[in-house]
């Protein structure tokens, strides 16, 4: 019987062996750079004679590795092997195909490091973050492996006399996960795993900017014993495969995630029925936030200030969930304000496989030209406190960076920069607080730090989020403890790592059988 599922522990790298290890595994990889991944596709490599090269932001001229890059051609091939695969993976009994979840979480124990270094190098995740991009990979396979079972189950149905009722959870059919580059293993782990445990096929289009550690996963899986085909590996350009895979007519679902603008084009485009098309798609979409921490006149300012400061600056605010939006009541607000700068400018910004780094580089050009145009727009609508330019060093470095007194109507109070910026408004008090948080198209995560007991139930029943924290940082949501989702234009709330995800990617299907 199995045990329990319990979240994965993080590598301590306090410990000098662990830290030794870590560098091991950077060396390691380090090694591996330059080299080609072909398409997966049917268990076969395939190669299409364009290529996506993959580079280290914290030195842009060192190459990660080069992936295929998928045609419509090859993308029209994998939905068909897919369609094949899903023919004999779906009858595969439920139990058995969460054995194959369980196995390559034992896989991705025993190569953690070496996971956690290619983090460092193609996305410019620090050793902690990226130890945590792992873990929470893991705790993906594991926990889905488990709700699937718990799925498979019987369902508790209400009796009659004379008939025998039971319900029972079906695949859908081929799904397209599409994933983002933040993180680049957790969540395409969850995505995908999570479609083929309960018996569906996927076609996976990973972000252009970590196609390698995408890469790595999928031979994982495949190293776990999952069918050829039922996970296909097509990275490749959103303008040549990504609208033509959602438009499918044989694809089922699209798993989804990434920026506001591409998510409501994946369900624009989804909702058009397309000739041969037998079913309505579904979409699971999570699409970023503009996240706020409301600090109230008696919260613990040094409690808060460590918690901005963690939630807004790690990972260079590379998180859907971090905060960009500092909310003060008016009494407590310079005080604070002194107090998150002082932490803010002690950050130490390097390269990410540095031990020592706070944080590394944004991802790539695009992301380092769009946060510098986001912080001169800042300049005009507040008033620049600290930072507010490039880092220094041959990499995509920006300071940490805040803003003081700025107009809730303001782009930077409302727009999803995706970097390391924040803003700080100020609020006369708590009933403002919560109306200047809830002023945004987004409800992803939010934050309030209070002593005061009916301020927290206020927040509670009107803060209008999807995940809601009190009295600690806003990000770090941990699988199956904080299932994770938002409202809005954040996304369709499908709360992944919860125990009704599964239900997203099944059909309940009922028998009835009268005696």
């Amino acid at each position: 019987m199995l045990v329990d599922f319990r979240n994965e522990p993080l590598t301590d790298f306090r410990d000098p062996e662990n830290r030794r290890r870590m560098r091991e595994a950077l060396d390691q990889v380090r090694r591996s750079f330059g080299r080609d991944y072909p398409l997966r596709m049917d268990g076969r490599d395939r190669i299409t004679g364009d290529w996506i090269s993959s580079f280290d932001p914290s030195r842009p001229g060192v190459v990660i590795g080069r992936v295929a890059a998928a045609t419509r051609e090859a993308a029209e091939e994998a939905v068909r092997g897919a369609l094949r695969a899903f023919e004999s993976w779906s009858r595969v009994r439920p139990e058995e195909r969460a054995r194959y979840l369980f196995k390559a979480a034992a896989l991705m124990r025993r190569r953690r490091l070496e996971l956690a270094a290619w983090l460092c190098f193609e996305v410019g995740k620090t050793w902690a973050e990226a130890d945590a991009d792992v873990a929470e990979a893991i705790d993906f396979l594991e926990f889905y492996g488990r709700e699937m079972i718990r799925l498979a189950g019987p369902q508790p149905l209400t009796r009659i006399q004379g008939e025998d009722n039971e319900l029972e959870y079906l695949p859908l059919g081929v799904g397209v996960v599409i994933s983002p580059w933040n993180f680049p293993l957790a969540i395409l782990t969850g995505m995908t795993v999570s479609a083929v445990v309960a018996g569906n096929a996927v076609v996976v289009k990973p972000a252009s900017a970590s196609p390698v550690i995408a890469a790595h996963f999928v031979r994982l899986m495949e190293e776990a014993g999952i069918p050829p085909g039922v996970i296909q590996y097509v990275p490749g350009r959103g303008g040549e495969i990504g609208d033509f895979l959602v438009s499918h007519p044989q694809v089922r679902f699209i798993s989804f995630t990434g920026s506001r603008d591409i998510g409501v084009r994946i369900f624009e485009l989804a909702a058009k029925v397309r000739p041969g098309q037998k079913w309505l798609k579904r979409v699971i979409a999570e699409m970023g936030g503009k996240d706020a921490i409301i600090v109230d006149s008696d919260a613990d300012l040094d409690e808060a200030a460590a918690g901005i400061v963690t939630s807004a600056f790690g990972f260079a605010g590379q998180k859907c969930s971090a905060c960009s939006r500092v909310i003060a009541l008016a009494d407590v607000y310079e005080p604070l304000l002194e107090r998150v700068a002082g932490l803010a400018e002690s950050l130490k910004v390097a390269p990410a496989d540095d031990e020592e780094a706070s944080y590394g580089p944004v991802v790539d050009r695009a992301a380092y030209d769009k946060v510098l145009q986001y912080i001169e727009v800042g300049k005009r609508e507040g008033k620049l406190v600290t930072g507010g330019e490039p880092a220094g060093g041959e990499g995509f470095f920006i300071r940490p960076t805040i803003f003081r007194d700025v107009p809730s109507e303001a782009r930077i109070a409302q727009e999803e920069i995706f970097g390391p910026v924040v803003a700080f408004l100020r609020a006369e008090n708590f009933d403002e607080a919560i109306r200047i948080a809830n002023d945004t198209e987004y409800g992803l995560t939010g934050g309030v730090y209070s002593r005061n007991r009916a301020h927290l139930e206020r927040a509670r029943r009107d803060f209008h989020v999807g995940n809601l924290y009190f009295n600690r940082k806003i990000t770090g949501a941990l699988v199956g403890v904080h299932p994770f989702g938002g409202f809005r234009m954040s996304g369709t709330d499908s709360k992944a790592g919860g125990r009704d995800y599964l239900l997203l990617l099944t059909q309940a299907k009922v028998v009835s059988e009268r005696f």
